[in-house]
């Protein structure tokens, strides 16, 4: 999932739905668990690995492993197809009165902002100290010109199938960012690039991957994991029954 597409280079998508095979899942197991002691080289390929062994496992089952860099993978889609600077659009629409379509040069134009935080999962991970670096939420709002009954902000994937929503003023704090990079480096596919929503102070399902539209509206409509049971407001250490230590 981590392979590099060259710009202005389409890529197949991978066939939906292919069962990821014994063999390809034995190995997983025993590369995840070499991860956790992996030298940087060794980390970086076993993190394509994963990578790409998960965009071809409808299973979920190689979401449970660890990577070098601390992260686990998971989509909630079977596959998802691939994005480039040639190929990607982050669409604003909704209760604006300038809807945009943004390009991946059109975000990359625009005044970046990195932050170093610390992620947390709501299944109990954390990877401390990670740089995200991109556009503040704000500025593509207030670019839009938000319309007085606005009260919310739906995020929308090109997975086809996660959702999230935050109101519009948590949508509007300074720590809220559309991320282009994240430890340093280009998003890559499988950690939902190009470009994904980052919102530092809450669990990480609220960080949507392969972001793709931002539709401001008068109301929170619940997201994927929302209609699932999981908290609306999502702030780390005060939701989902968890205590966690809050990010920073």
């Amino acid at each position: 999932m981590n392979e590099h597409v060259p710009e202005g280079v389409d890529e197949e998508p991978p066939e939906r739905g292919a069962p990821i095979g014994r063999r390809v899942f034995l190995g997983t197991l025993a590369l995840g668990a070499a991860g956790v002691v992996a030298a940087p080289p060794l980390q970086r390929a076993l993190e394509g690995f994963l990578g790409s062994a998960a965009d071809k496992d409808p299973t979920g089952l190689t979401g449970l492993l660890p990577n070098g860099g601390g992260f686990r993978y998971y989509s909630v889609a079977s596959s998802v197809p691939r994005r480039n600077a040639a190929t990607y659009r982050l669409t604003v629409d909704g209760l604006v009165d300038r809807p945009t379509a943004y390009t991946l040069g059109d975000l990359r134009a625009l005044p970046q902002t990195r932050m170093v935080r610390d992620v947390q999962c709501v299944t109990g991970w954390r990877v401390p100290n990670t740089p995200f670096e991109g556009v503040r939420l704000s500025r593509i709002l207030d670019a839009a010109g938000v319309r007085p009954t606005a009260r919310a902000v739906r995020f929308t994937c090109f997975d086809g199938t996660y959702t999230e929503s935050l109101t519009l003023d948590q949508a509007r704090r300074a720590d809220v960012l559309v991320a282009l990079r994240m430890q340093d480096k280009d998003l890559g596919h499988s950690h939902g690039g190009p470009v994904r929503l980052y919102v530092a102070p809450m669990y990480f399902y609220k960080s949507a991957k392969w972001l793709s539209g931002i539709t401001v509206t008068d109301a929170v409509r619940p997201g994927y994991w929302e209609e699932r049971g999981y908290d609306v407001d999502a702030w780390v250490g005060r939701s989902n029954g968890r205590d966690d230590e809050p990010t920073g």
